[in-house]
């Protein structure tokens, strides 16, 4: 069983690198109109700059998973912008584009908490599609397709959950199914927990994030060792490695909240579970010092018995 480990967006030690640099709608408002493109320009080049820089310490570090920020392009989809960010930077989305394929990389993009569609408000609906739309463009840019996913959460409940996953289903028919292909949807730690997730999921024949931290905090009835199969196998119609996140608490009273780094102790059981399947998946750790507890967590992995480390970001485990 091969295990292969990211991270999320910034990587914690590169100098001024981050790849979120942003502009508010507020100051876009308050510029010269002749100076508004040529701020939205020098920004996002800022932060497509600093992403081939991630990549290139990645790629170094032989880490092929990486979760692009949805930040790289400002203002990207406000109505009263939605300027055109692919054509004037269209050597820039190759080149990463290049990277991800001459290096394997495995990329994904996990778009905000307002991204839903379970909403009963159509304009929220719209503004869904309109988000899963800016990041599948990205991804076409970099002709990063293959392998790439857009992960969501299933979204809220409004009061009566069985009411709104059938507005889930609904509202999902206007998302175009050429970008519905490559989306995933993860259980969360309030609302949809695993078995809610994984039905969604396979009904609508997209595959499933397990979050472990998400799912220790909303278990509901959920026996997970009976239900990681099915999980799994959601991925099978992509032929794409299961994908987990993995992150611990920041303490008992902030439960939800993701610590600096990954707590061994908590999540051992699940990888005990894992085991059992002798199956590769991949895991996206969402802890707070991203690449640094990563390569923490790793470290921790590699002292198991039976458990070797093949690259600077993956084991194999016996």
């Amino acid at each position: 069983m091969k295990i292969r480990f990211g991270y999320v967006a910034n990587a914690v030690g590169l100098w001024d690198a981050s790849p979120s640099k942003t502009l508010t709608f507020a100051r876009y408002s308050a510029l010269a109109k002749e100076e508004r493109i040529e701020k939205l320009h020098s920004i996002t080049a800022q932060n497509l700059q600093h992403t081939k820089r991630i990549l290139h310490y990645n790629i170094a570090h032989e880490i092929e998973l990486y979760r692009f920020s949805s930040s790289l392009v400002p203002l990207a989809t406000h109505p009263e912008v939605m300027w055109d960010f692919l054509t004037p930077f269209k050597n820039e989305w190759a080149e990463i584009g290049q990277l991800i394929k001459d290096f394997k990389l495995r990329v994904s993009f996990h778009p905000n908490q307002f991204t839903l569609f379970t909403s009963p408000k159509e304009e929220v609906t719209n503004n869904a599609v309109k988000d899963m739309d800016y990041h599948y463009k990205m991804l076409q840019a970099m002709n990063a397709l293959d392998t790439a996913i857009i992960n969501i959460h299933i979204g809220g409940a409004y009061g009566d959950k069985s009411k709104s996953l059938m507005q889930f289903h609904q509202n999902l028919k206007k998302l175009p199914v050429e970008i519905k292909k490559y989306m995933t949807l993860e259980n969360d730690d309030k609302t949809y927990n695993v078995e809610e997730t994984l039905i969604t999921c396979e009904k609508e024949n997209i595959p499933m994030i397990l979050d472990y931290h998400h799912f220790m905090a909303n278990k509901g009835e959920v026996d997970l060792p009976l239900y990681l199969q099915r999980i799994f196998d959601t991925w099978k119609e992509r032929n794409l490695i299961p994908k987990v996140h993995i992150s611990s608490p920041k303490s008992e009273e902030s439960y939800r909240s993701h610590a600096d780094f990954v707590s061994m102790d908590f999540v051992r059981p699940f990888l005990e579970m894992a085991k059992t399947l002798n199956q590769d998946f991949d895991i996206m750790i969402e802890a707070k010092q991203k690449n640094l507890a990563m390569h923490k967590l790793i470290e921790d992995i590699a002292t198991i018995r039976g458990v070797k480390r093949i690259t600077s970001s993956a084991v194999e485990w016996k």
